[in-house]
C-alpha cells in the first residue's frame, strides 16, 4: 500500500514538473500515505493541509475575487472602482483591480484607495487633501510632491549663486573662471616683527632727510631777504690838516647860515692854532 502511494506521488511530481499544472499544490512534502501542501499554484486558495492527492489540496479563487499568498485559507475580494476612480485594470485571481483618477485628480495612497486634488508645481498636498503653496525658503518641480528646502551651496565648486530659488525651483547657480591662488603668507620659521621694523626705520630715514632739507631751505629765504633789506652807511670822512678842505668846510656851512640870516666868518674856528695854521 505505501509502495503505491509513493508512485502515485512520484508520478504527479514528474507530471507536474512536465507539465504547467495551474491548479491544485505546487509543492508539497510526503508524510506516510498523504502529502501535506506547502505552496499552492498562484490564484489558488488552500482547502486542506494534508491528503491522498495534491491537486485537490489547493482550489482556484472565484470570480470576483483573488490572493497573493502562496498558502491561504481563502481568497480577497476585488475592489471597485467608485466616486471619481476610473477603471484601469480588470481584477483577476492574482492581482487586485487596478483604479485611477481622473484628469485633474491622482491617488491619495499607494493602493489608490481614493482620489484628492492634483497639486501643481510650486505647491504641495496638505493633510487636510488640499493643496498650499510652498513656503518661502522652499520649492517644488514636479507634481503633487512635498516642497524641498533651497540648496545652500552650489553643488560644482566652481559654480557661484547667481539668484535664490522660488516656489517652483531651486537657486541658480552661475560658473566662474578658476585662477591659480598665489599665497602671500610669510612662512611660518620668518619672524612677522621684522617687515614692521624695517617700515619704521625707513620712515624715520626718510622724515629726517626731509626736515633737513626744509630747514636749509628756510636759512636760504632768511639770507636772501636781509640782503635786499639792508642799506649802506653814509661814509665817514677822516680828518684833515689840509687848509683848503678847511675853507671849503667853513664857506659851505657859511652859504648855509647866509639863506637863515647869518654871516660866514674864519674866526668860527675853534682855536687859536687852527688860525695860524690857515695863515701861514
Amino acid at each position: 500500500m505505501d509502495l503505491i502511494a509513493w508512485l502515485v506521488v512520484l508520478f504527479l511530481s514528474i507530471q507536474c514538473s512536465v507539465g504547467q499544472v495551474n491548479t491544485g499544490c505546487l509543492k508539497w512534502t510526503q508524510r506516510g500515505s498523504n502529502v501535506c501542501c506547502d505552496i499552492c499554484h498562484p490564484g489558488n486558495r488552500l482547502v486542506k493541509d494534508c491528503g491522498p492527492d495534491p491537486s485537490k489540496l489547493c482550489k482556484p479563487c472565484e470570480l470576483g475575487t483573488y490572493t497573493v499568498k502562496p498558502k491561504e485559507y481563502s481568497c480577497v475580494t476585488c475592489a471597485q472602482c467608485v466616486g471619481a476612480q476610473v477603471l484601469i485594470k480588470n481584477c483577476t485571481a492574482t492581482t487586485d483591480t487596478k483604479c485611477g483618477c481622473k484628469e485633474g485628480l491622482t491617488c491619495g495612497n499607494a493602493q489608490c484607495s481614493f482620489c484628492v486634488e492634483e497639486c501643481a508645481k510650486g505647491f504641495e498636498p496638505t493633510a487636510d487633501r488640499s493643496c498650499r503653496k510652498c513656503p518661502n525658503g522652499t520649492f517644488n518641480d514636479k507634481v503633487h510632491q512635498k516642497c524641498k528646502p533651497w540648496s545652500v551651496k552650489c553643488s560644482n565648486p566652481n559654480e557661484v549663486i547667481e539668484a535664490k530659488g522660488d516656489a517652483f525651483n531651486d537657486i541658480k547657480c552661475f560658473p566662474v573662471s578658476v585662477h591659480p591662488v598665489i599665497s602671500t603668507k610669510a612662512p611660518d620659521h620668518a619672524n612677522p616683527i621684522w617687515p614692521v621694523l624695517l617700515g619704521l626705520v625707513g620712515l624715520a630715514f626718510v622724515t629726517t632727510i626731509t626736515i633737513l632739507i626744509m630747514m636749509i631751505l628756510v636759512k636760504k629765504l632768511q639770507k636772501g631777504k636781509k640782503k635786499k633789506t639792508s642799506t649802506k652807511p653814509p661814509p665817514i670822512r677822516p680828518p684833515t690838516d689840509d687848509p683848503r678842505t678847511l675853507i671849503a668846510i667853513e664857506c659851505s656851512f657859511h652859504e648855509a647860515q647866509q639863506e637863515q640870516g647869518s654871516t660866514c666868518s674864519i674866526e668860527s674856528l675853534d682855536s687859536k692854532d687852527s688860525s695860524e695854521q690857515l695863515i701861514a
